[in-house]
């Protein structure tokens, strides 16, 4: 059976001393970096916002960025280590520089980082920014829920590119073959005990979680008035991931230290069924023009 190659490209893309710079973590740099331009275009097109002002200033868009970023990594560290791997929080403490006592519950250089997560944490981020600073949390939303699928498209290729998160085994036309991935714990690649044809579904992620959903937000943004309903653009970007990792999720090998859960489903869907729920729900009532603040 054919199958597609899969390119072996080092995680690492340059050793600075004892750092390494890494792809994924570039990938987090490029999606936030991308996805604040995209937001600074958006607030300066003012027909997008109706009679109303967009809901943040480009200053304090700046400042907001910096919330955001730590939302991202914060949450995203939490939620993979909840949701995926919580005896890491009562692990021994590892030495880091071969010294320095710290626990691996935080040690984010050895991988492990959850969408649900950070979504948490970028939401809790942003309404404390949307407090202290007066602004409107749902309209601020639906700022970064046009932007976000950037970021999942950067990630998701990311993890193609680690040779993580990969597929079931199939025998499609366009399937790959995983020989190595790499090993946050070990610092360096490591054989896969079968090497066996897979669904490549962190492309799969890339295409439906960052491309598609990225242009279904453009088109309704840019050619209804989408932003001028608050909650909608973050009811139709919940929804939409939370129907894409549910699709997905046939196709994606489950973690290895997961449980079976009834009727074949994943933590992946049991974490995005309630965004559809919730996805559903905003966009229903951004559209029914409901008075009362979410």
């Amino acid at each position: 059976m054919t199958t597609l190659p899969y390119p072996e490209i080092d995680p690492v893309l340059v050793n600075i001393g004892p750092f390494a710079v890494r792809w994924y973590a570039l990938a987090y740099i490029a999606g936030i970096i991308i996805g604040w331009r995209y937001i600074v275009r958006l607030i300066r097109t003012e027909r997008l916002w109706g009679d109303k002002p967009a809901p943040v200033t480009n200053v304090q868009l700046e400042d907001l960025v910096g919330w955001i970023t730590l939302g991202i990594i914060g949450g995203g560290r939490i939620g993979y280590v909840l949701f995926y791997e919580p005896h890491l929080l009562t692990a021994a403490w590892e030495p880091v520089l071969g010294f320095l006592p710290f626990p691996p519950a935080l040690a984010l250089w050895k991988g492990g980082m959850s969408f649900h997560g950070g979504l948490m944490g970028v939401t809790l981020a942003g309404y404390l920014y949307s407090r202290r600073n007066g602004l409107d949390a749902l309209r601020l939303g639906d700022l970064f829920a046009c932007a976000a699928p950037i970021g999942l498209f950067f990630g998701r290729i990311a993890n193609f590119i680690n040779g993580e998160l990969y597929g079931r085994p199939t025998n499609v036309p366009w399937a790959v073959k995983f020989p190595k991935r790499f090993n946050y714990q070990l610092d360096e690649w490591v054989y896969a005990p079968d090497v066996v044809a897979r669904h490549p579904s962190q492309l799969y992620e890339a295409a439906l979680e960052g491309l598609v959903l990225f242009g279904v937000l453009a088109v309704l943004a840019w050619r209804t008035p989408l932003l001028k309903k608050p909650g909608a653009a973050i009811g139709v970007f919940l929804a939409g991931y939370g129907i894409a990792r549910s699709f997905v999720e046939n196709f994606r090998q489950p973690d290895v230290q997961m449980p079976d859960f009834p009727l074949g489903l994943t933590m992946g869907m049991l974490l995005s069924f309630p965004m559809i729920g919730l996805g559903g729900w905003l966009a229903w009532r951004a559209y029914k023009g409901a008075a009362q603040p979410a």
